[in-house]
């Protein structure tokens, strides 16, 4: 199975796109396919060998729309060479800024001769000062040749929606574009048959009837203005959704153009980003950009990772650490040995989470997808039935005429269609700012209906590595202690020196850390499983578990060890000569936020529930730090239960999320209704979760779902106010209020209600942009 991605062009509306994906799903081997509108992009997955690529850009081209592959999504490090355009680096929302641009032309070129149109048209209804030329009953044909004169240049600069209207309409599968060409051209149309009735009745010398038409019959204006006012609704439309992705244009601008490359002499050179290679070494001065991820080898400095991690503290780095794109340089200058380059970057791959979460469907798009498919053809129906109705009910062919364009014009299925991909879109840049990348569009919907978080103990609520917690010198029988806590640390590194167990290089960390160096000792011999004894300066010591210290006859605390254990602490006992010289806790500790968090799910309204392979008593005394019953752990789970046990609690009715590190986890973060992968900031591609948490804090569980939840309240309040105003506005341009209340709609006002619809669905996503989570 192939999966590609395609650039589509042309489409306007969401009926552009339901017909899109109609005529690339019914291709003999497509599995699935995904349109787009916003970034006017496609993606398939197909049987490469029934289909290819140019089959389905084919089938696209004979629906009336443009489809070209893009190429650009596999990570490209052939030789070692980095990629000429990493990701498709540019702005995701880049051509519609340039589609704002242009029409920003069109709309000045509109208004330019809509005014005079609209005055001369409209000015005497209005009572503004119209000079009599247009007035005057013998000059009827000098009003109606100015307007039709004002009128053409606003029907060929705004010629695309005839364009894409009659073509949609050739097809059998009308647009909005054809919604608003015929509003327009039924107004023109109408307008140029009154024309040559005005020109039979002046002919006839009847001055007063062919006035009596321009006064009636003339809707130049009204064909101006349906132009004018929705392209102005699209330009505003257009230029807010070129903001949906300012999120991700940070990331991207971050990314310096140049570098500084040291060669083996150490001379420098000044390159362009994308001709780094993997072993190349790079400069990156104080201030400066990181230009491609990479290993310090040299120097050290402050490094601000906020642009991916979204953690505002910057980060220590020196020679053995790992640095990413897009991150910058604060303090000292270093040198780094280039690792990934090009589409291989942390920054590229995010850009290619986003880009690919963007262009994934959440299932409440599916229902807005299928009426908006309908939607246009069920308009012109009663665009139809309208004029129809209006001509038995006994009104005049003006009167018809108005209504049935009214009903076109007002009508608008953008609304419906933007509703969910603009705020899937700003939804997603805003997390991606957070250190939060959904995967998909469904992982974004699927989290706010989630009520159980399953959390993966090691690596999740803990750091994932043994530290030690406690340094206890035994005493003497007078109370004194034996050895001082800096002594008792210098014979645990002498003891811990040559071991290669987890608990010894904690131990090795703190003395580091107290600055302590090992001394050396002789006879030393490993007893797997107790621990070890050696000969130090002339006395007998040892380090091990109460076994060993009962096997060399020295007494130990049993009730330091079981309070010990009851905290969920390993004790590693000490001995010098036959006497114990003291106790050295060692545990996973739990990460500072990690009560906080649950606390807050808690608050959210989810159930945590910790899920560990540790025994009962270790995890129990984990799960009372953080603020979990007893009752919501399960512990001595092996690997390959883990998977299960989430089976089992949604067999119970629960929505489950998992929350794991993505390695040894992956089954049950599949599993899941929602996987959600905790780690490093640079490992962006965890595999089995739908969701990747950039920082090592649990928190960002919490932020995930009021962000999850804030994006699905907005999308329904948006496609609910869609609905009500199609609801609404539609009978009311049909003429539903006219036998009670007299009203009657003006295209017109149809056409501007209509653009507005739009720009505020829009307006309602891009709220999303400052979201800020209460955790």
């Amino acid at each position: 199975m192939a999966h590609e991605n395609f650039d589509v062009g042309g489409m306007t509306c969401t009926a552009c796109q339901a017909h899109v994906e109609r005529a690339v799903a019914k291709l003999d081997g497509v599995s699935d396919v995904s349109v787009n509108l916003l970034a006017g992009s496609m993606a398939v997955d197909f049987d490469e060998n029934r289909l290819d690529a140019d089959a389905i850009a084919q089938a696209v081209d004979r629906a009336g729309y443009t489809a070209k592959p893009v190429g650009g999504g596999a990570a490209q490090s052939a030789g070692n060479q980095a990629s000429a355009v990493p990701a498709r680096m540019e702005s995701p929302t880049k051509k519609l800024a340039e589609t704002a641009r242009a029409m920003r032309g069109r709309l000045a070129a509109s208004f330019a001769f809509w005014i005079p149109l609209f005055y001369i048209g409209m000015g005497h209804m209005l009572g503004w000062p119209v000079p009599s030329v247009f007035t005057d009953p013998a000059h009827a044909m000098t009003l109606a040749l100015t307007e039709l004169v004002l009128t053409v240049p606003i029907l060929y600069v705004n010629r695309a929606y005839f364009k894409g209207g009659l073509t949609s309409l050739a097809h059998g599968a009308p647009t909005m574009d054809a919604l608003i060409a015929i509003g327009a051209g039924a107004s023109a149309g109408w307008s140029a048959f009154a024309m040559f009735v005005m020109a039979d009745q002046l002919a006839a010398g009847d001055i007063h009837a062919a006035h009596m038409t321009a006064m009636d019959n003339l809707y130049f204006e009204s064909a101006g203005t349906i132009l004018t006012l929705v392209t102005v609704g699209k330009y505003l439309e257009t230029r807010s959704k070129s903001k949906t992705g300012s999120a991700i244009e940070a990331l991207i601008d971050l990314a310096p153009k140049t570098a500084a490359v040291l060669d083996d002499q150490g001379g420098e050179t000044t390159v362009a980003v994308e001709r780094i290679a993997v072993g190349q070494t790079v400069l990156v001065r104080p201030g400066e950009s990181i230009p491609v991820d990479g290993v310090v080898l040299s120097g050290a400095s402050a490094v601000d990772e906020s642009a991916l991690t979204g953690e505002s503290i910057p980060v220590e780095k020196g020679p053995g650490d790992t640095v990413s794109a897009a991150t910058v340089n604060r303090t000292g200058s270093f040198t780094f040995r280039a690792t990934r380059v090009g589409a291989d970057t942390a920054l590229a791959r995010i850009v290619r989470l986003v880009e690919e979460a963007n262009a994934t469907k959440a299932p409440i798009a599916r229902l807005a997808d299928k009426v908006a498919g309908v939607f246009v053809p069920v308009v012109l129906g009663i665009a139809a039935v309208t004029f129809a109705a209006w001509i038995v009910a006994g009104g005049s062919i003006n009167q018809a005429l108005t209504a049935a364009v009214a009903v076109v014009v007002i009508s608008c299925p953008c609304a419906l269609g933007l509703a969910t991909p603009v705020a899937i879109m700003v939804g997603t840049g805003r997390g991606a700012e957070m250190g939060v990348l959904f995967k998909n569009a469904e992982a974004l919907e699927n989290l706010h209906a989630v009520d159980t978080v399953v959390l993966d103990k090691t690596g999740t609520v803990t750091y994932g590595a043994p530290s030690v917690t406690d340094i206890l010198p035994a005493a003497r029988a007078d109370g004194s202690p034996v050895l001082s806590e800096r002594a008792l640390m210098k014979l645990a590194c002498a003891l811990e020196h040559g071991s290669e167990h987890p608990l010894a290089a904690a131990i090795m960390e703190r003395a580091e850390e107290m600055g302590i160096v090992a001394r050396q000792v002789q006879d030393f011999r490993a007893i797997p499983g107790h621990g070890v004894t050696a000969r130090e300066g002339g006395n007998q010591v040892a380090a091990g578990n109460a076994a060993l210290m009962g096997e060399l006859g020295v007494a130990v605390d049993g009730d330091l060890a079981e309070s010990l254990a009851r905290e969920g602490k390993t004790p590693l006992f000490f001995a010098q000569n036959g006497e114990l010289a003291g106790v050295i806790a060692v545990a996973d500790e739990v990460k500072p936020t990690s009560a906080a968090a649950i606390a807050e799910l808690g608050r959210l309204g989810i159930r945590a529930v910790m899920l560990t392979g540790d025994n009962r008593a270790t995890a129990e005394a984990v799960a009372r730090r953080v603020g979990l019953p007893a009752d919501a752990v399960i512990a001595d789970v092996m690997p390959e239960d883990k998977e299960r046990h989430v089976r089992e609690l949604q067999e119970r009715g629960g929505r489950v999320a998992m929350v794991g590190d993505g390695i040894n986890d992956s089954p049950a973060l599949a599993r899941a209704d929602v996987g959600l992968a905790i780690g490093a900031g640079a490992d962006v591609a965890k595999e089995g979760a739908d969701v990747v948490l950039m920082h090592s804090d649990l928190m960002d569980v919490a932020r995930a779902v009021e962000l999850s939840r804030a994006t699905i309240r907005n999308i329904k309040q948006d496609l609910f106010w869609a609905l009500v105003y199609n609801a609404c506005g539609i009978p009311l341009a049909a003429g539903l209020f006219y036998p009670l209340l007299g009203w009657q709609l003006s295209p017109m006002f149809g056409a501007a209600a209509m653009s507005a619809s739009s720009v505020c669905v829009v307006a309602n996503a891009l709220r999303l942009r400052g979201f800020k989570p209460k955790a």
